[in-house]
């Protein structure tokens, strides 16, 4: 076993040290690599940034509830009856103004992008006093919070950002009413930041909705309360409704998009994955051409086959870890950070979020990187052990 180990060092250090001399074919093989993975994980840092914005913001210390059967804010309403039963669980938080809980109303309104100019969906939702409450990172960026019982509108950093027409000051026309924009908030990163947010019972009146909500947002004392306030639910006759942690909701929420994302990305990884590996094939089949007497003379000498097979998978292996290296690079650069919008098809409108490199598609990336280097070097591999030791002699 040690001398095998050793006939493996031996012929790999000499083929790593004449790889200089196929540089370009060695180049060619590692840019195809690296350009395959900075596409892969670029497609799949939209899939961490959607999900992250939508988790973000999730906590388990948070219940929200929604009509019995829905599945997302646009399709729940509840009555004034339900959101006051509710209020009056076990598990809610208290404080001296009473339980800690805001009961919302969501519309969809629109806005021009400011990339195209071209009108698109924003969530616009009516928020109650406590709202900010429930939000830990909430706090205004400039400008003023809304005063309730009025028809102003405070804008999340990210829609600002990516929506014209937003911006503090200006007056805006949505349902049967006339809107003023006076302030700009942030919340960490979160999905609220994509929002809009006015005043729940005059955006009630603004669209015709009377007395109903569409969710309840509830403090709950700790993570464990979830549990008895959920029994306290389902038991209430009153009350046909569902329960999930914030966390949960949002976990469900993003499940439609990043499972899209991702296999799109998956596919376009696979398709350009079999021209990488025509590539490796390509140059570690020069590698052995190149080293056919070399190899000859090694096994004249004694070198067992495996040796020589390890040699080109060596090879091709550190030709993988550059090109995948490079393009973890590339994508880093290029990706990370980068803000977008698309279509949440759980509601139907705009969400702003930002691709996110992350440490797991790096690995991703390293480690597929990997995979094509080694099955592109399976076939060579295999000529250089089936080598015929007089044929390669006859080439001295």
């Amino acid at each position: 076993m040690i001398r095998l180990l050793r006939q493996l060092g031996t012929t790999s250090w000499m083929n790593l040290r004449n790889m200089p001399a196929r540089a370009t074919a060695s180049l060619v093989a590692a840019i195809g690599i690296g350009g395959v993975v900075a596409v892969l994980i670029g497609v799949l840092s939209m899939s961490e940034g959607f999900r992250a914005v939508l988790q973000y913001a999730g906590r388990d210390d948070v219940a929200v509830v929604l009509r019995g059967g829905a599945n997302d804010e646009m399709s729940s309403g509840l009555s004034l009856e339900q959101v006051r039963v509710l209020a009056d669980a076990p598990g809610i938080r208290r404080d001296d103004a009473g339980a800690i809980t805001s009961p919302e109303l969501y519309v969809v309104v629109d806005a021009p992008l400011r990339s195209t100019g071209t009108r698109a969906n924003v969530p616009l939702r009516g928020a109650s006093p406590r709202a900010a409450q429930l939000r830990s990172g909430f706090h205004m960026v400039s400008g003023r919070q809304f005063r309730p019982g009025t028809f102003e509108v405070i804008v999340g950093q990210s829609a600002a950002r990516q929506f014209g027409g937003l911006d503090v000051g200006a007056r805006l026309r949505w349902g049967n009413a006339n809107w003023e924009v006076v302030g700009v908030f942030a919340d960490h990163g979160s999905v609220s930041q994509g929002e809009l947010w006015a005043d729940s019972t005059i955006l009630q009146g603004a669209y015709n909705r009377g007395t109903s909500f569409q969710s309840l947002r509830v403090q709950l004392d700790s993570a464990a309360a979830l549990e008895p306030f959920r029994r306290f639910v389902m038991a209430d006759p009153r009350l046909s409704v569902r329960v999930f942690t914030e966390r949960e909701y949002y976990q469900e929420q993003s499940r439609i998009m990043t499972t899209m994302i991702d296999s799109v990305g998956t596919a376009i990884a696979l398709l350009m994955g079999l021209g990488a590996v025509f590539g490796a094939i390509n140059t570690m089949y020069s590698t052995v051409a190149a080293r056919t007497r070399e190899i000859a003379t090694l096994r004249a000498l004694g070198f067992g086959a495996l040796p020589i097979v390890g040699s080109v998978v060596v090879e091709a292996l550190v030709l993988g870890t550059a090109g995948g290296a490079a393009g973890c690079v590339a994508a880093w650069f290029g990706f990370n950070g980068m803000q977008a919008s698309t279509m949440n098809w759980a509601s139907f409108s705009q969400i702003t979020f930002a691709f996110s490199v992350t440490p797991r598609l790096v690995t991703l990336g390293l480690g597929y990187a990997l995979l094509l280097a080694l099955v592109g070097a399976l076939l060579p591999a295999w000529r250089a052990a089936r080598l015929p030791i007089v044929s390669g002699l006859r080439a001295l």
